[in-house]
């Protein structure tokens, strides 16, 4: 097998790529060794001897895999948290997120008249107080105040 570190070289410069870059077609390694001037070099990457290799990016395959699990809540123990329980979601998010949560179940179960309009706004103030920690909790008060039978 012929020394051909010169050719590359030469190659190389005249590709405008580095050495590594320079693909030589293992067949006719022979006939290159002869060839030392860039005449020579042009006409070989001509002939299709000589080519310049794609530059290899950086596969995000495992990247895309990664945030596929990211999104199916996967990777989100401990220790890969960074920051307080509050400062990964706010309370005023916890907030917004349980209130929300309590006035829509109010106001279906006032949309189906299982509740009364007063009733409706009675516990809608109490909601509004933080009284409730859940909708489950919410109904279990309705209940209790007789509000809301138990097969509802």
């Amino acid at each position: 097998m012929p020394d051909l570190a010169n050719q590359r070289r030469l190659a190389a410069d005249l590709l405008k790529c580095g050495e590594g870059r320079v693909w030589i077609d293992p067949a006719s390694q022979e006939e290159l060794a002869d060839a030392v001037t860039r005449a020579d070099l042009r006409s070989a990457i001509k002939a299709g001897v000589v080519r310049r290799k794609r530059v290899r990016g950086t596969s995000r395959v495992r990247a895309r895999q990664h945030a596929k699990e990211l999104a199916k809540g996967r990777h989100a123990g401990p220790g890969s948290r960074r920051g307080s329980p509050l400062a990964r979601l706010p309370k005023k998010d916890r907030w917004m997120r349980r209130i929300r949560a309590q006035r829509a179940l109010l106001r279906q179960l006032r949309d189906e008249q299982k509740i009364p309009r007063g009733v409706y706004r009675e516990f809608y103030r109490r909601a509004k107080g933080g009284m409730f920690r859940s909708r489950a909790h919410l109904l279990v008060n309705l209940r209790l105040a007789g509000h809301l039978k138990e097969g509802t």
